[in-house]
């Protein structure tokens, strides 16, 4: 068989398994995919709106200058308030990132080690989780503890658990999902229980130390940590597909930011702002630097692109965990990437 032969066959397979490939994706996600690019992110923001989500904010911030706002649809629904590019949201799953920086400055601190063990900080834990003897603090910031993910339990989100000690106990006793460092499963619990670590390394609740330590440096002024803590009509409406009320009021302990706040701490997380170079090489052998969030109502995303000196968030105020949303989400996020990289 000569090379022309070989190289016309590969052709024919490798269409043939992008054909069947894109048979088993949602067409509403392809269609997404392979719409030609818009010139502009506004455009794109426009044209998301219109896959049925109810409001979108697009922060994008170049070098020094201005950060910029694109938004599209309703930041309060039913009284038909157009979404706002000041507004707060819910970043679900993004406090990640603040948290594996306070985990970092308490290392730098010589108040934890990462190869601490869950049962040296967790003594009254180590029967109860196992290989919480092996587990280490890296193993918990970079989800290869194997310790079950407590928001996995059946039914979860339809009556969640009023205190971080009930949520704990959903995966108490149960068996790991594999050995420490045998692999990688996103886990909830981890962070849970790194909240509690930071308490009891620093001497403070988790919020006072990421708020001494990461948002007064910075100057974050609209980051918050409690409902409690922000003007409610400045919270973006959070919408679930298939729920008619807005149910930006149900409380399930997220962290509360604008865009420019938020915009702020990534660049600063990976721009060498926020950490010493010593304390950089330590969070950069724990933890990613960019991230997505979602909740009941929100769903975030946030990166920083170094080649183009460009921080980028994205918040989508409508969900369905049972749908295609968080999908499109990626899709529309990764296209804003590309615009701004051609522009």
């Amino acid at each position: 068989m000569n090379k022309k032969t070989r190289t016309t066959i590969l052709r024919v397979i490798l269409f043939g398994g992008t054909a069947i490939s894109l048979f088993f994706v949602p067409w509403i996600i392809v269609k997404a995919w392979l719409m030609p690019l818009p010139g502009s992110v506004q455009q794109q923001v426009n044209d998301a709106i219109t896959y049925g989500f109810d409001g979108m904010l697009v922060y994008v911030q170049q070098g020094d200058q201005l950060g910029q706002s694109y938004t599209a649809g309703w930041h309060d629904r039913d009284n038909k308030l157009p979404a706002r590019g000041d507004a707060l949201f819910k970043i679900g799953s993004i406090n990640k990132l603040y948290v594996a920086s306070a985990i970092t400055l308490l290392i730098s601190d010589g108040k934890l080690h990462n190869e601490g063990t869950l049962a040296e900080y967790f003594p009254e834990l180590e029967s109860r989780i196992q290989y919480a003897d092996q587990i280490t603090l890296a193993n918990l910031v970079g989800h290869t503890s194997g310790i079950p993910n407590f928001t996995d339990t059946y039914a979860y989100w339809e009556n969640p658990p009023d205190t971080q000690a009930e949520q704990l106990a959903l995966i108490l006793d149960k068996p790991a999902n594999f050995k420490p460092g045998d692999g990688y499963e996103y886990s909830n619990t981890n962070y849970l229980l790194l909240g509690e670590l930071i308490a009891r390394a620093a001497g403070v609740s988790q919020a006072q130390f990421i708020q001494q330590r990461i948002l007064a440096p910075l100057n974050l002024t609209h980051t918050y940590f409690s409902l409690d803590e922000v003007n409610m009509d400045d919270l973006m409406g959070g919408y679930y597909v298939g729920v008619e009320p807005d149910i930006k009021t149900n409380d399930y302990g997220a962290m509360i930011a604008s865009a420019d706040d938020l915009a702020t701490f990534v660049r600063a997380l990976n721009t060498g702002e926020l950490f010493t170079p010593e304390q950089q090489a330590i969070y950069s052998s724990l933890y990613v630097y960019e991230h997505g969030g979602l909740i009941p109502g929100y769903q975030t995303y946030t990166a920083y692109y170094p080649d183009i000196d460009t921080v980028v968030v994205q918040c989508i105020n409508t969900t369905d965990f049972n749908g295609y949303e968080w999908n499109l989400s990626q899709v529309f996020f990764s296209r804003i990437g590309k615009i701004l990289h051609q522009n």
